[in-house]
């Protein structure tokens, strides 16, 4: 179960404790300074916990890991004013305890405390594709998942707490706590997120669903300077754990973005009209455009300014061009070790945009990667571990949760007659069972995964789904598949092996995909399989920004990639995967008509079926009920057998393994217990403190 509790217990540190920990202040503080000598506090680390507990896992809040009597005195890295530099419009840096919030977040590390310095080299498709698990090094929310991937635990916020009924959050933030410029972070700065940006129409026409509670926006009040209180309109307990996971950050940095916003400069027009721009909304959408994603582009990358919004990252962006991002450790980062160095420990982020994989994985062995986990998948695996030692690396595979690669054909597609076909259930019962997934377990993913139906929910972290659900149309049977289709009235009147539409049109598919998404291997032989029951599928491989763009317009005839999300219900209650369409904008599934027709109030789009109609009724009462309780897992099962039933997305292979690659140089990196974007790739494991080793 999900540790929701919110108020920290404190705990007085042992004697025993406090005299073994004053015995190891002199080793472990000479790593980073000498003038660590004269500390009291113990410099605990997970390895050795000096028999120092907390209430929550390999972090303590100050007032509980000072409770004993020692005195926690604070150093810097000796760089930080030269990286401070780089950061446009900062001033000239105060003394590090008065950048720190008056309580700042300590953390233990995994193996020891940490030396400042190095560059952490890191790759990805391009400026929105294939960033997130370094984007997840240095990102923060207001909770996380510790790395047990079961307990929320404080970051940003110091404590939360709930009323009976979860229809009332309280965060209490950090007294002190500053903005990467400086500037105060406030309770405001959380109320300014959604009151003046989620809910301006002139940022998002619609307010995005997943901020709505029952179609209905919750109340976000700024109580006092550290208190923030959010009132939701339904029972929402699953909001917490959606923090904890989610790339999108509910703070904004009021003090900068404001000045955009007529609402709060009255010459934010004219500044836009300055800048050559039509007026105060395009302004401010170069700054915040209507995304809290951190892959965005940056004003740096056009040229529009010299100058980013300011972040609670651990690091902040000071470079973005076509070629990649470079990113330095941000001055006022509100956490510090135990030995009472701010963290993080490494100076800059350096990520380079690499599209082919065979470069990738190149440079990969070559040893100018320091750390890799999105966009390697087991079919690298072989290569990349043969090479170990000539890159200085390691490999490792851990579960992959959620990532049962799916096809979803369109079911609201703009071509008609394919649209018929589609619809059809007859057709996609026998796409499924014309897939062999056992061959491709062995082909792809070297007997490491379990052939496995789609679901909404994945399996390994929810108690609804069945294994009637998990079994459901995967058996590799081409004959049935045949039947199928013949009994729909679909023939090869010519002979020539592909069967004809009902406009008389050969049977023609195109897969777009991208090389992100899944290994090319798997659509080869899909591709294969499909063919052989006659219905043809010409592969075409794109950018990831070119697939999405496709997909979201509705220009797709099938979509394809991870089921990421489906581990989502039990981690944060995100519906996304089980309402139309599917996924969310970068991992679309199928039925955008009806997904445009709900969000239109039947305006546009197309009408969805009964079915369809049910899982949005379902989808909101499941989101009320506190996840894992028998109420949450009656609706959750109904959502699933609905799915399955209908097979809107197909899946392939669950429980598979993934690599995770890092450098030897790389200090307190831990394997991962599960390489999963539902968790938000890195984010549980604390990249803040990993360091390069000198």
């Amino acid at each position: 179960m999900l540790n929701l509790s919110g108020t920290v217990r404190r705990r007085a540190l042992s004697a025993v404790a406090i005299c073994a920990a004053f015995a190891s202040v002199l080793m472990f503080g000479a790593n980073v300074s000498t003038a660590h000598a004269a500390k009291t506090c113990p410099a605990a680390t997970v390895a050795d916990d000096m028999g120092i507990t907390g209430e929550f896992p390999e972090q303590y809040e100050l007032s509980e890991f000072t409770q004993g009597g020692c005195e926690m005195a604070y150093a810097e890295n000796p760089e930080i004013a030269k990286l401070n530099a780089e950061i446009t419009g900062n001033p000239d840096l105060p003394p590090v305890a008065e950048r720190l919030p008056r309580e700042p977040l300590v953390i233990a590390p995994y193996e020891a405390i940490g030396t400042y310095g190095g560059v952490l080299h890191g790759l990805s498709k391009g400026t929105e594709s294939g960033t997130s698990d370094l984007l997840s090094i240095r990102h923060v929310n207001l909770v996380r998942y510790a790395d047990d991937l079961k307990t929320v635990v404080p970051n940003v916020a110091k404590s939360w707490s709930w009323n009976d009924d979860y229809t009332v959050l309280t965060f209490t933030l950090r007294k002190g706590h500053k903005w990467s410029d400086g500037e105060p972070f406030t309770a405001e700065d959380v109320a300014f997120w959604y009151n003046d940006l989620i809910l301006n129409p002139d940022v998002y026409e619609k307010t995005p669903d997943r901020w709505l509670f029952d179609g209905k926006p919750m109340k976000v009040e700024a109580t006092d300077e550290t208190t923030v209180v959010m009132t939701f309109p339904v029972p929402s307990p699953g909001i917490l754990n959606r923090f904890a996971v989610d790339f999108g950050q509910p703070f904004q940095p009021k003090h900068f973005l404001k000045q955009f916003m007529p609402k709060y400069n009255p010459d934010a027009a004219t500044l836009a009209k300055e800048k050559g721009l039509k007026d105060a909304a395009e302004l401010l959408s170069k700054y915040y455009s209507g995304s809290d994603w951190k892959d965005v582009p940056t004003p740096l990358l056009s040229g529009f300014d010299t100058q980013v919004v300011p972040t609670l990252e651990a690091f902040i962006v000071v470079a973005d061009t076509a070629t990649g991002r470079r990113c330095v450790a941000n001055p006022y980062f509100h956490m510090v070790d135990t030995a009472g160095n701010q963290l993080p420990y490494i100076n800059v982020i350096d990520e380079q945009y690499v599209k082919d994989k065979e470069v990738q994985n190149l440079k990969i062995t070559n040893g100018e990667v320091t750390f890799k986990e999105q966009a390697i998948f087991i079919e690298d695996y072989p290569l990349l571990k043969d090479n170990e030692s000539k890159g200085d690396y390691a490999i490792d595979l851990a579960p992959t949760l959620g990532e049962n690669i799916f096809y979803a054909f369109n079911t609201t597609d703009k071509d008609e007659e394919l649209r018929k076909i589609f619809n059809d259930l007859r057709f996609r019962q026998a796409m499924s069972v014309a897939i062999n997934r056992d061959e491709i377990n062995e082909l792809v993913f070297f007997g490491q995964g379990v052939p496995m139906q789609a679901t909404p929910a994945e399996p390994e972290t929810v108690n609804f789904v069945s294994d009637e659900n998990k079994n459901a149309f995967i058996e590799y049977d081409p004959a049935a598949a045949k039947e199928l289709l013949a009994g729909m009235g679909l023939k090869d009147s010519d002979g020539d092996g592909i069967l004809e539409r009902f406009d008389g049109k050969p049977l023609v598919v195109r897969l777009i995909y991208s090389n992100q998404g899944a290994p090319v291997k798997i659509h080869e032989l899909v591709r294969d399989y499909w063919g052989k029951v006659g219905v043809r599928i010409d592969l075409k491989e794109v950018t990831s920004d070119e697939y999405r763009a496709a997909a979201n317009n509705n220009d797709l005839d099938l979509t394809t990639w991870k089921n990421d999300g489906s581990a989502a219900p039990a981690i944060s209650q995100d519906v996304t995967a089980m309402i139309p369409p599917f996924g969310d904008y970068f991992n679309p599934g199928t039925g955008f008509g009806w997904a445009a027709w709900k969000t239109s109030d039947g305006k546009d789009g197309i009408e969805p079926p009964a079915e369809v109609m049910e899982l949005y009724k379902l989808t909101d009462k499941f989101l009320q009920q506190p996840i894992g309780t028998p109420g949450s897992d009656a609706i959750g099962k109904e959502i699933v057998d609905i799915h399955v039933k209908n097979l809107w997305k197909i899946g392939t292979v669950g429980n598979t393994k993934g690599p995770v690659m890092h450098s030897n140089s790389l200090g307190n990196f831990h394997p991962f217990k599960a390489k999963s974007y539902d968790y938000y790739w890195t984010y549980p494991y604390r990249g803040f403190q990993w360091f390069i080793k000198k």
